[in-house]
C-alpha cells in the first residue's frame, strides 16, 4: 500500500522543476505536472505563502525558488558541520567519564538527538540518533531552551503539551523558569528522571562564530552515577569539551 500523500507528492513535484529551471510561469507548471490551472494555482499560491517559491519581480505569473528552501539548506549544511566539528571531542569526552555523549539541536518546538558517542559501561542509558524530545524535558534539551530570548520561550510555552514523560518531567511553568534563569547563570544545567525514570544527564551550549547557541552537549548516564561528589567533575570536563567544539565552529570569548 503506498502511504505517499498525492497532494505533497506534487507539490515536491513542482519545486523538482526548478532544478533544471531558474523561473516558471503558472502555465509551463501546469504543462508539466499536467495539473489543472486552478488546481495547480492553489499549490502554488500556498507554496509562496511558507516562502517555498517566490514571484518573479515585475511579473504576475512567474515563480522563483524561495528562501526558506535556502534556510533548510543551511540547516542541514550547519547540522553536518556541526557533527564533523563535534565527534572527536564527544569521544575524547566519553572516554575521559565512561558515560554516554549526546549531541542535539532545536528543531521546532523540539530537541533531536544528532551525534551520540555511547560508553563501554554494562548499566547507561541508551538513546539513538534521531530520537526527538520536546524542549521543556531533559538537561540537553533544556540548555537549549535556555538561551533562546525571552519572546521565544514565552511563545514555545504556549505551544508545549506539558506532558509529563518519566517521573521528574518538569511540567510546572514557574520551576521550567526557575531552571532557565539558573541555567543562564551557571552555563549548565542538570536532570534527574525527566526523560526515562533512572536517568540523569548535564548540559551545556555550544556556540558558533556569532556567539548563538547552535547545538547543546550532554553526559547521560544512570541517576546512582551522577551524585553530589561526581557532579562536580562531570561538569568541569564537559565544560573542556564544548569549549573546544565551539572554538571548532569559529567562536572566539
Amino acid at each position: 500500500m503506498d502511504y505517499r500523500n498525492k497532494t505533497v507528492l506534487k507539490g515536491l513535484e513542482i519545486l523538482n522543476y526548478f532544478r533544471q529551471y531558474e523561473q516558471l510561469s503558472i502555465a509551463e507548471m501546469a504543462r508539466m505536472t499536467e495539473l489543472p490551472k486552478s488546481t495547480l494555482h492553489r499549490m502554488v499560491v500556498t507554496l509562496e505563502s511558507e516562502g517555498f517559491l517566490r514571484r518573479v519581480d515585475n511579473s504576475q505569473h512567474s515563480y522563483s525558488l524561495g528562501l526558506s528552501l535556502l534556510e533548510l539548506g543551511y540547516l542541514v549544511e550547519q547540522r553536518l558541520e556541526i557533527r564533523k566539528a563535534a565527534f572527536s571531542s564527544m569521544t575524547k569526552l566519553r572516554d575521559q567519564v565512561n558515560e554516554a555523549v549526546n549531541l542535539i539541536v532545536v528543531d521546532g518546538n523540539e530537541a533531536v538527538y544528532i551525534e551520540k558517542v555511547d560508553t563501554s559501561h554494562p548499566v547507561r542509558v541508551y538513546t539513538r540518533v534521531g530520537r526527538r524530545a520536546p524542549l521543556y524535558a531533559g538537561a540537553c534539551p533544556r540548555i537549549l531552551l535556555s538561551y533562546m530570548d525571552d519572546q521565544e520561550i514565552e511563545q514555545l510555552f504556549n505551544k508545549f503539551q506539558w506532558q509529563k514523560i518519566a517521573n521528574g518531567t518538569i511540567v510546572d511553568k514557574d520551576l521550567q523558569l526557575k531552571m532557565i534563569a539558573q541555567a543562564r547563570e551557571s552555563g549548565y544545567t542538570v536532570s534527574y528522571n525527566e526523560l526515562e525514570n533512572g536517568s540523569a544527564a548535564v548540559a551545556m551550549p555550544i556556540r558558533d562564530y556569532t556567539g548563538k547557541v547552535i547545538a547543546g552537549l550532554s553526559i547521560a548516564g544512570p541517576i546512582d552515577r551522577f551524585d553530589s561528589n561526581r557532579l562536580p567533575s562531570l561538569i568541569q570536563e564537559l565544560k573542556i569539551a564544548v569549549n573546544e567544539i565551539s572554538r571548532n565552529m569559529g567562536f572566539r570569548e
